[in-house]
């Protein structure tokens, strides 16, 4: 869960364009070592996919409200677990999977399928029903979504009105058309992959509270939490159409979250983010790799855009520079516990 993801794309543009002011030298020279890793890219990485997000939005936007009304589903089955994970989704092996959701002595899941680009309703009692994916409009969707879930014998009733967007229209009431390019669509899931991949790997270097990698449907995005153990300051809240009451539970524990956003009309590139919560007033000032991050002092948080990382030689290591470093600018500035981190791959051996 991201407090004010909407608002992001202006607020990068303001301070990376400070960015740029304050190092032209230092970007000029940054410019030409990235056209030498753009050559080295082409030829040794093929692994991670382009993301254009003017390319990419239409669908982008669609799949969004796709996922909020299968996120409620899972909200109102699920007991209510700490920071709200039990409302996100998990990139899984052919898209995005609810997991097993516990009804009636059983399980159910939901899966959005990015590869036969479907709609999976599983139950545990052999129950599976599957529709293609490209409905006419958002309305559309919601009323074969529930007329779906009543066929695999799931009974449910959602609060059908987004989160974490503005205008908040309800799903019943929402014409708008669906538009769903497959390939695209696609695009996003392999980058998806890859990110969670490394996200799964930064995880497993603590030995502290940390959530799962996961995905939350409200501000659309993959994220991982790591948790000092020490409680926080009630948080103001502030997220569109969310209950003030939900972000102060969301944040009622330091963290320092990284996570992935595909972007905004305000700030057309899809950009990893870090931060930390409380956010001490050094926290912007450390020194983080690689050299194209940077921090905007609006949101309080550092980014680094998919580009860099996807035109690096090394994607998978240049992520995790990011993240770690900004995990130690974090710790560092928030006097954390350094034994919370430990590294326990040996025991694979």
């Amino acid at each position: 869960m991201h407090p004010d993801k909407h608002v992001v794309g202006l607020a990068i543009v303001k301070d990376f364009s400070s960015y740029l002011v304050r190092n032209d030298r230092g970007f000029l020279q940054q410019m030409f070592y990235l056209l030498v890793y753009l050559h080295m890219s082409n030829a040794n990485n093929t692994n991670w996919p382009k993301l254009d997000y003017h390319y990419l939005k239409d669908t982008i936007a669609t799949v969004h409200m796709w996922t909020q009304m299968i996120g409620k589903v899972r909200l109102k089955k699920m007991p209510w677990i700490n920071h709200s994970w039990q409302v996100t989704l998990y990139v899984s092996a052919t898209g995005l999977t609810t997991g097993s959701i516990p009804y009636n002595g059983g399980v159910f899941q939901i899966d959005l399928d990015f590869i036969n680009h479907q709609l999976h309703i599983t139950t545990s009692t052999a129950e599976k029903i599957s529709s293609a994916l490209g409905a006419e409009t958002i309305a559309a969707f919601y009323t074969e979504l529930l007329d779906n879930l009543k066929a695999a014998g799931v009974d449910v009733e959602i609060y059908a009105v987004p989160n974490e967007v503005d205008p908040a229209i309800p799903f019943a009431e929402n014409t708008t058309p669906c538009i769903y390019n497959a390939d695209a669509m696609h695009t996003i899931w392999q980058a998806l992959i890859r990110i969670h991949n490394v996200f799964t790997d930064f995880r497993a270097g603590f030995l502290g509270k940390c959530s799962p990698v996961h995905f939350f449907w409200g501000a659309f995005d993959l994220a991982v939490t790591r948790f000092s153990g020490r409680p926080a300051p009630k948080h103001p809240g502030g997220a569109p159409n969310i209950p003030v009451e939900v972000m102060q539970e969301a944040y009622s524990h330091e963290v320092s979250s990284c996570g992935f956003w595909p972007g905004s009309e305000q700030f057309p590139q899809p950009a990893f983010y870090s931060y930390c919560y409380p956010t001490p007033d050094d926290y912007g000032k450390q020194q983080v790799s690689p050299p194209d991050a940077f921090y905007s002092t609006e949101m309080g948080e550092y980014f680094l855009t998919y580009e860099v990382v996807q035109q690096s030689a090394d994607p998978e290591g240049v992520l995790m520079q990011f993240l770690q470093s900004t995990y130690d600018a974090a710790a560092k500035t928030g006097n954390w516990d350094k034994a919370l981190e430990s590294d326990l791959q040996g025991l694979k051996e």
